[in-house]
């Protein structure tokens, strides 16, 4: 996807939305893709485990992107989605503090104490794409910093708490904007969730925050797609880096962001991307 000249992996969005399009393309998946999109969604929530207690201190996320891309390949059998993606060069984003997304994976760049990391994997499976990321706090953090992290997954799971058919887009976007916004936190706008499956990124485009057109675009059972807001500490403003993947705040504060893969069922949601012994945080 393409957005100011740069590509980018989360999907940018448009100045305005077109609803009436964005319902014509989106795809109802089968019980055949959907049961694809399960077995990928838990390989990538698989991944996380993984990595988890290789992430601490000293290790620099040029390791942890190895560690990651060889667990994918080689024990899991499937393909770093990320890699080589319109060029970006790892099979994983690791995005440190004030990198709101895409930082790139640096064999020279450590983990240090206070740290507060967001690793985002997405792994193709037979054809189909499992999406999700997660923080990590590395030893101790900032008071300031875990409440963010906090804010960031409830703002997560509060926007999954809306899914349903009948419900709509807007209303996902209201209770993530609405619980930031009520901590003093911001939600970036540039980027946004997406449809899934086949394609790494499809229709629908899933605002974080709520844009009129959203209301317009009503969740029906078979829809796919992710949510994962990019909370900010300060002002939601951002920037892209001289590399042009890395997207940094232009306050220069912390910027966390969770993201599950789920699907809208008859009763509800089902979360393809779900850790083991992992269950809702909300306020």
């Amino acid at each position: 996807m393409e957005s100011g000249g740069i590509y980018t992996i989360n999907k940018p969005i448009p100045q305005l939305l077109d609803s009436e399009k964005h319902l014509m393309s989106i795809k109802i998946k089968t019980e055949e893709e959907l049961e694809k999109l399960r077995i990928a969604g838990k390989l990538a929530a698989d991944v996380l485990v993984m990595i988890e207690p290789h992430v601490k201190p000293g290790v620099t996320t040029g390791e942890l992107n190895q560690i990651m891309h060889d667990y994918m390949t080689t024990v899991q059998g499937t393909i770093p989605a990320t890699l080589n993606y319109h060029g970006f060069p790892a099979s994983s984003c690791i995005s440190i503090n004030q990198v709101v997304c895409h930082g790139i994976p640096d064999d020279k760049k450590k983990l240090k104490k206070g740290d507060i990391v967001n690793i985002d994997v997405t792994v193709i499976k037979d054809g189909y794409h499992g999406d999700t990321s997660r923080m990590f706090e590395v030893g101790q953090v900032k008071p300031f910093a875990h409440r963010l992290c906090t804010i960031a997954h409830e703002c997560m799971w509060l926007g999954i708490e809306q899914v349903k058919p009948g419900n709509t887009l807007y209303d996902i976007a209201t209770a993530i904007t609405e619980h930031a916004e009520k901590n003093n936190c911001s939600v970036v706008r540039e980027y946004c969730g997406h449809g899934i499956g086949a394609e790494f990124h499809e229709e629908p485009q899933v605002l974080h925050y709520p844009e009129e057109s959203l209301k317009e675009i009503v969740l029906e059972p078979g829809m796919v797609f992710t949510i994962e807001p990019m909370i900010n500490l300060g002002k939601p403003d951002i920037k892209v880096l001289p590399d042009q993947w890395t997207v940094v705040t232009k306050d220069r504060k912390l910027s966390a962001q969770w993201e599950h893969t789920l699907v809208v069922t008859p009763n509800g949601y089902e979360i393809f991307t779900l850790r083991p012994n992992e269950n809702p945080v909300l306020p």
